[in-house]
This record gives structure tokens, sequence and C-alpha cells, in this order.
């Protein structure tokens, strides 16, 4: 099979031609229709960071495709032509059943799919473990099914952070994963969702995703959200995952409030601790999803409860990746770029 593969940092993605992947017993193999570029496969690719990808890596953790081999101990729940998104992480196989199936998340023995270990899918072909294959209903196209990993990003986001109705909650960054939490923020009951973000075209993508407004991040983050809702944000989000960001936020928090922490910085960084102290605030990391949320995903896409079309600002064939990686180094107006097999 094609698929874009990592040389070394510094280096764009080169196209290559690699050993078709082989289906163990519990495994799918699928055919690639798309797959998102992800920030952190960026991240994973820069000189600073700390999960530097091994050479010859395959990334790509956003991904539907079409199933085209069906391992053998699975072929009563699969078969060839069925359409899933894929949770990108393959299961240890040491417990029956997988501990993520009670919908505690990854298991820390499990492989990661894209992510330095198991090949991804900027290829023509993926293999999945059959516990992490989600169905798709027609009514969800593949495009929309390689968006379900950064939705269930921002749902998994927003159910820590224990929102509650009626909430004034700040989202730092508007790329796709501060998209979703503003998403989801509105979906569940927030009154606003305020958005700090510098570019614009961002800015008007926010309004798209159920962003009330929007403030200059460089202005006090708290008085202007004060002038809006008549007090402090209740929780702020830091989606963007730079260097500085869990400092300033817990600087502009109001006292009592909660910070969640969606940004995957993968920089030393340092924060004030006196300054939590003194305002008592909540600092939440959160990693990922659960399974279930996958599954709440294509439910509110199947039942047009949810509109996620506009994410999506870029589609690029194979031969085009390793340039459309790059250049979202530093973006113009892309939000989702997806490659489209």
């Amino acid at each position: 099979m094609r698929a874009a593969i990592f040389q070394e940092m510094s280096k764009p993605l080169a196209i290559a031609a690699l050993a078709d992947p082989i289906a163990g017993p519990t495994d799918l193999i699928l055919k690639v229709k798309n797959c998102g570029i992800c920030g952190s496969d960026l991240h994973m690719t820069e000189p600073t960071s700390i999960m530097p990808l091994p050479t010859g890596s395959v990334m790509g953790h956003e991904f539907s495709g079409e199933v085209i081999e069906v391992g053998s101990a699975v072929k009563h729940l699969w078969k060839p032509g069925d359409r899933l998104a894929g949770f990108p992480y393959m299961c240890c196989g040491e417990h029956n059943p997988c501990a993520n199936f009670g919908g505690r998340g990854v298991c820390g023995k499990g492989i990661g799919i894209g992510l330095g270990q198991s090949p991804g899918a900027y290829a023509e072909f993926v293999k999945i473990g059959a516990w992490g294959a989600h169905r798709l209903p027609d009514a969800v196209s593949f495009r929309e099914g390689a968006l379900i990993e950064p939705l269930a990003v921002g749902l998994h986001a927003v159910d820590m952070a224990k929102m509650a109705r009626g909430a004034t909650v700040l989202v730092i960054g508007a790329g796709p994963v501060g998209l979703a939490v503003m998403l989801w923020a509105n979906f569940l009951g927030a009154r606003h969702v305020i958005v700090s973000e510098r570019a614009e075209v961002r800015r008007a993508m926010a309004a798209k995703f159920g962003a009330t407004d929007a403030i200059d991040p460089n202005q006090p983050l708290t008085s202007q959200v004060e002038k809006i809702a008549g007090h402090g944000p209740d929780i702020i989000f830091e989606c963007v995952g730079a260097p500085g960001l869990i400092n300033g936020a817990m600087m502009d928090a109001p006292r009592g409030s909660r910070i969640v922490i969606a940004g995957v910085c993968q920089q030393p960084d340092t924060i004030m601790p006196l300054m939590g102290i003194m305002k008592e605030l909540e600092l939440q990391f959160v990693l990922g999803y659960r399974p279930a949320d996958f599954d709440y995903v294509i439910d509110m896409i199947a039942s047009d409860r949810i509109d996620v079309s506009h994410m999506v600002t870029d589609i690029v064939g194979l031969d085009e990746l390793p340039a459309a990686f790059e250049a979202l180094r530093h973006p113009t107006h892309q939000c989702k770029v997806m490659l489209e097999n």
C-alpha cells in the first residue's frame, strides 16, 4: 500500500510503498476513506516534542473507512463493505472483556493507532481492533465519520468540566478541539459560550459552532467576559496546548472557577501554584474520550441534532498530504484538513 511516512524532524512526510496490513483473529482491515490531520500530529513531528515519533511511522488517528478484511474471530460481527469510524487504540488482549468497554477510557496497555505504535490512516489501508470499530449509519458520511474523533475529544472535555446548565464558559482557541468544545457546551446548555481567538477566520468559524461572543486574547480575558455575561467565566477551557496558557488562564480566572485543559502541550511548562491556592481554582486535565463518546457523537450526527459540516475546510489526496501537513504549521484559513482516498 501507499502511505505518508514520517522521516525525521524538520523534514516533510514522504509518500512510500509499504506492506499491506494483515488482520489478526480479532482485527479488521479498512480501506481508508477519510482521515483528518490533528494538531497533535504536528506537535509530535516538532523538535520540542516529548513524544517523538519513530522514523517510518504512519500517523493518522481521526479516520473512517470501509471494511475489506475481517479477522476469523469476528466474522459474526463484521463483513466486507461495512462502514465505520475507528477508535484509535488496539486492545492489549489481556482482559476479557476489554476494560475500555466499561467506559473508563483507554487501557494503559493498549496500542495507539497512528501515534507511533501501530500504523495509522495516512495511508490507503489501516488495521484496527474490532472492539474499536464504530458502525456508521447511512446518514453519516465518511467525512463526518472522520470528524467523530475530534468531536469526541470536545464532548469528553465538556463532560469532565461538570458544566451546569446556564453556565458561562470561556474557550481559549478556536481550532478543531476548541470548536468541538463550543459545540457541546452550547448543545448541553451553556448560556454564554465565549471564545478567545486572534484569527478572524477562526472567530467566524466559532460562531457557526455555538460561540455567542468573541473576545480579544491580547486584553484581560475575565474583564471582557464580565462585560458580556455580568460575571466572570464559570469554566475556562484551554484548547491550544502552548506553554504559558495554563498559567495565563489561572491568572485570569475568577475565584472558585474551573479550568479544563484540553490542549495538548508537549513542552515543559510552569504555573504559579500560589495563584491557584489563593483563588481555590480547580484544574482538570482531560485525556481523549471514551468509546461511549464515539457512539453519542454518531447518534447526534445521524439524527441531524448537530451540524459539523463547516469544520472541514480542505480536502486533499494522499500525494498532496505532505504539503498540506506542512502548511498547517502556519495556518491561514484552515480548520480541519482531511485526507480523502
